[in-house]
């Protein structure tokens, strides 16, 4: 008896092991996520483009099949490769997180000063004419489509791991390897469920305005429906001030670990002092709002230094690899 006793107490033990391990590898997940927010928000504002022109029952296994695409890209691609990165060469993790993040200010920038005017379609709405072979064939067009917003999401889910990389403190290797698991499953799940619900979001209100019994179930089917286009206006506006915000806040921070501390220290000094004009309450809210809106005015301003490099070398070379 006592060595049933004994036995269920180490199982026991091992419970508790197993479910504080669990709950390390959520939480960092979770923290790690948080970080790749930027990226994230540009992946959702970006995908409900590629079931554009498709019938309504189409929709929905187009975005399931960029879902499993994307979640192979990242864990049978980039996780590893991430893994390697990390325990073979973890010098180069900062710059190339640097190097993301300049990716990700160009990107914004370009999206900004096309949305004013200037020329440019950033690497995601670079126009193509399919051919007639495919406008006349629904097959192909599908895959053609699905497979060019796999090899976009390949790019945004390199973006995303490798910040989620960089945010995962020092650990085990099979914590680390858990927790980029976990980052990967759940920001698929959460960009995908959103840009499923986002691409049926119509044809939700449609159903709702047309067969509601009650009027107010009517009403806000048409709601829905005409609220849809600004929706979508505003998520491609937040996914770009985010990708400035992360963009620009990664830089700064390399710049601070490579010793060169004047600007992110500024930026810091610069919110804390006016923080501290404002009522205790919402001081660290509006520290943070400040060192976000100072991070993203950095991004842009390097983004739009990176335009002439992008645009004579990044776009033409994502042509070429992606046409």
């Amino acid at each position: 008896m006592s060595g049933l006793l004994a036995l269920l107490d180490d199982v026991a033990a091992i419970a508790k092991v197993a479910a504080a391990s669990v709950d390390d590898v959520i939480g960092q997940a979770a923290k790690a996520g948080a970080k790749a927010a930027g990226a994230v928000i540009d992946d959702a504002a970006v995908s409900p483009k590629y079931v554009q022109g498709f019938s309504a029952d189409r929709e929905l296994p187009i975005i399931w099949r960029i879902a499993k695409g994307s979640i192979r890209n990242k864990l049978l691609v980039l996780l590893p490769l991430g893994l390697l990165l990390s325990h073979l060469a973890p010098w180069a993790i900062s710059p190339l997180l640097m190097l993301g993040g300049a990716y990700l200010c160009f990107e914004g920038a370009e999206k900004t000063t096309h949305a004013l005017g200037r020329g440019g379609t950033g690497h995601t709405g670079m126009p193509k004419d399919p051919g007639p072979q495919t406008r006349d064939d629904p097959a192909h067009l599908e895959e053609e489509k699905a497979q060019g917003a796999i090899k976009t999401d390949f790019i945004l889910s390199a973006e995303i791991m490798t910040i989620a990389l960089a945010a995962i403190p020092p650990s085990s290797f099979w914590l680390q390897t858990a927790t980029l698991a976990a980052v990967a499953v759940m920001i698929t799940a959460a960009v995908y469920g959103a840009v499923a619900l986002i691409v049926k979001a119509d044809d939700l209100g449609l159903a709702m305005a047309a067969r509601g019994r009650l009027a107010l179930t009517r009403r806000t089917g048409q709601g829905i429906v005409r609220a849809m286009p600004g929706v979508l206006a505003a998520l491609v506006v937040i996914g770009t001030a985010a990708m400035l915000w992360v963009g620009g806040s990664i830089v700064l921070h390399g710049l601070h670990d490579f010793g060169l501390h004047s600007l992110p220290d500024w930026i810091k000094d610069a919110a804390n002092s006016l923080a501290a004009a404002a009522p205790p309450s919402i001081r660290p809210p509006l520290a943070w709002g400040v060192t976000a809106t100072l991070d993203g005015i950095f991004g842009l301003l390097l983004g739009i230094l990176l335009l002439p490099i992008g645009e004579k070398l990044i776009t033409p070379l994502w042509r070429r690899v992606f046409r």
